[in-house]
């Protein structure tokens, strides 16, 4: 039987990377990236978490550190990165012939049948062609499971000498650095599972590696005993090439001030809709139950306000613009006009396959409808645009007075020809 390898490439502080391939004088400085609106740190330069500047801490609290140490700030822009990411994955696709996109900056390769003498230069190569076509710097673990190659590529990260690159395929050498990393840094290993195996005195890796099969299935559960299975080099998690349909999509956002307004609000919540809408028409799904949710600030010395409302669809549909007209008589519903709204989202949930979705008497299914002619034209359309902008419901609104705040984002370098980098000679 053929040994597995797997390599995890992981784009290293990926956002405040993005920032700097199109802005080199930031190469050394410190970095940080905000979440929408502006609100909190979501991304940090290595310099940036050298000045003590906290993942997820709110912006305001960060100031004084921003200013003594001049940390160049960046609103997200989630379109440059997304693009980024694309050609990242193009990159890797051509490096092994199974890969799984894990997340906007992970992916997994397989690279069963190299032999071990020509592993460690063949992964420097990864590294290399990514670096050259993307100017994005990567990490990569290389193990003979899922698991192990996460805390190889952990440790490809925080050891400078490694160069970016480490390979944990002999059973010393894992042994060895399972007993560096805290049970809690092993991946599947969540809050409360960490909490119940340190109170058993497993603290580090190796020491669940070595926990006997029966304590586990009895403490925590067999999805936990296939990770120890995995640190113990035996391959319980394949490459996932296909990835799964999503079981429920959410837009929520923060409005850059505070709305009061019923109207703004509408446009509010239909551009959300809007938003969802597309990526369940993506994964060729319809919704069967459409959720919406404000809030009012909690952070003033007024009375709190939040509630929700949700409705059945019947048939379920994936119709922008009946997702809208819900969406909006919920709205109505849980409305207050003595409140200011700080944040609003949708739900779309129960979701299922357009082609099998369930038929009603007194209306057209979606599927094979105008409806669904329609809307894959529009989504069609705009996707080549490519955030040109494009076609959009009316009920979305033109100015959006609302929209997060973006102070300090960052131009869409790559997918945009007025926005393309310019240099001056």
């Amino acid at each position: 039987m053929e040994n597995k390898i797997f390599a995890l490439v992981d784009c290293n502080n990926f956002f405040a990377s993005c920032e700097r391939v199109f802005n080199p004088a930031l190469k050394n400085k410190p970095v940080v990236v905000l979440s929408n609106n502006d609100g909190c740190v979501i991304a940090r330069s290595n310099e940036a978490k050298a000045l003590g500047i906290e993942m997820g801490a709110p912006i305001f609290k960060c100031q004084d550190l921003i200013r003594r140490h001049h940390v160049h700030v960046y609103s997200s822009n989630f379109v440059l990165y997304g693009d980024m990411s694309r050609r990242v994955m193009n990159t890797l696709a051509q490096c092994t012939p199974q890969m799984e996109v894990y997340s906007i900056d992970e992916a997994f390769l397989s690279l069963d049948g190299f032999k071990q003498e020509g592993l460690f230069d063949y992964v420097r190569s990864i590294r290399v062609k990514v670096y050259l076509n993307t100017g994005l710097p990567v990490s990569i673990g290389v193990a003979p499971t899922k698991t192990l190659a996460k805390i190889a590529n952990r440790i490809a990260k925080k050891q400078a000498s490694t160069g970016g690159v480490f390979c944990l395929t002999e059973e010393e050498d894992i042994n060895h650095w399972l007993k560096t990393i805290d049970v809690g840094d092993v991946w599947g290993i969540g809050h409360e599972k960490t909490k119940d195996l340190k109170r058993h005195g497993i603290d580090n890796a190796y020491g669940l590696k070595v926990a006997d099969d029966e304590w586990i299935k009895k403490h925590l559960s067999i999805v936990s005993l296939k990770t120890v299975w995995e640190l113990r080099g035996i391959s319980c998690l394949p490459i996932e090439e296909m990835v799964p349909d999503k079981k429920s999509i959410a837009t929520t956002r923060s409005f850059g001030r505070e709305v009061q307004t019923l109207d703004e609000l509408k446009e509010a919540i239909a551009a959300y809709v809007s938003k969802a809408a597309e990526k369940l028409r993506d994964q060729a799904s319809v919704c069967g139950y459409l959720q919406v949710f404000v809030n009012s600030n909690p952070f003033k010395g007024q009375n709190y306000y939040s509630n929700s409302a949700g409705v059945l669809l019947s048939p379920p549909t994936a119709y922008t613009g009946k997702l809208i007209e819900a969406g909006h008589r919920l709205l109505e519903g849980i409305y207050r006009p003595e409140f200011s709204y700080k944040k609003a989202g949708v739900f779309l949930m129960n979701l299922q396959p357009e082609a099998v979705e369930q038929g009603d008497l007194f209306e057209e299914a979606y599927h094979n409808s105008r409806r669904q002619r329609l809307m894959r034209t529009v989504d069609a359309y705009n996707r080549r645009l490519a955030n040109h902008g494009g076609i959009f419901m009316a009920a979305e609104g033109i100015i959006q007075p609302w929209y997060m705040n973006q102070t300090h984002k960052s131009k869409r370098f790559t997918t945009r020809w007025d926005e393309l980098l310019e240099i001056s000679i």
